[in-house]
């Protein structure tokens, strides 16, 4: 359809012209789409990167919207690439735990941060992208965000229908991103993300402190009390909840990561303050 709004991930860069190739591919197929840009700086490979970073954006974007999202190590090894229908939306993207976020939080017995296979969640359907008539030939080892992502976008703003793409399937690769919960008066969290100004993000939900504001927020050695609403509202560091609705550390006119020295996985504690 003319007009469907198809946005863009990867860890490309904007140096090269992977990304140029990518949308003249879609354009090619549909020359009508709307093509938006997410962010192309994922770090190289960052898969949990790219995960957090699609979450925080799909949601203001309209129903039906095509978010074509490739972070992909693995390209042109046996990883299936995926399509994936949630909460009114079309997620592209290959079966790497990229799609994380999008999926309902859950427990996992396995290392932080590391994939593990998972069975689908009841309400959403997915999709291995091997009807290879609507991929681009010739299909390259090492470009399928070229030869695959960007062509099935393209004919899926058409109106093909999501299950004319491939097979079904009942499972993906998902990443260890473990719930927080209170225990003896504590919470447990880890650094999520490192934003460009420093902002240090943690996997610790505003749902989670829901009446408990009068808290003491620990990491790398450092100790925080209690909570600010706004970055102009801190004097040094301080703990808030962000934009995207988790708890972060932030340093006023500074550099909050490089203060602690904090890296993505670092543990954080949230203590109920004693009176």
């Amino acid at each position: 359809m003319s007009g469907t709004v198809i946005t863009l991930l990867t860890d490309f860069g904007l140096a090269d012209a992977y990304v140029g190739a990518m949308k003249g591919v879609i354009l090619g197929v549909n020359p009508g789409a709307t093509l938006i840009d997410l962010t192309h700086d994922v770090s190289p490979q960052d898969v949990l990167q790219g995960a957090f970073l699609l979450s925080t954006a799909w949601r203001y974007f309209p129903a039906g919207t095509i978010h074509v999202a490739v972070v992909d190590p693995g390209v042109g090894t046996e990883r299936r690439a995926l399509l994936l229908e949630a909460h009114g939306h079309l997620f592209l993207a290959p079966d790497n735990g990229l799609l994380s976020f999008i999926l309902p939080p859950e427990d996992a017995d396995a290392p932080l941060y590391q994939p593990y296979r998972a069975s689908l969640p009841q309400g959403y359907r997915a999709y291995a992208l091997t009807s290879s008539r609507y991929w681009r030939h010739p299909v390259s080892a090492t470009f399928h965000g070229r030869d695959i992502f960007a062509p099935m976008a393209g004919h899926l703003s058409l109106g093909v229908a999501p299950k004319d793409v491939g097979d079904p399937v009942d499972s993906l690769i998902r990443l260890v991103i473990p719930v927080p919960s209170w225990r003896d008066g504590q919470l447990v969290g880890y650094v999520l993300h490192i934003d460009r100004f420093g902002n240090v993000v943690t996997t610790v939900p505003e749902a989670a402190l829901v009446g408990h504001d009068d808290v003491v927020v620990e990491i790398a050695g450092a100790t925080v009390r209690g909570l600010v609403h706004t970055y102009a509202e801190a004097n040094g560091l301080a703990a808030l909840i962000g934009s995207h609705g988790y708890l972060e550390f932030a340093l006023t006119n500074g550099n909050a990561a490089k203060l602690l020295g904090v890296k993505v996985g670092d543990e954080v504690k949230v203590k109920v303050r004693e009176k």
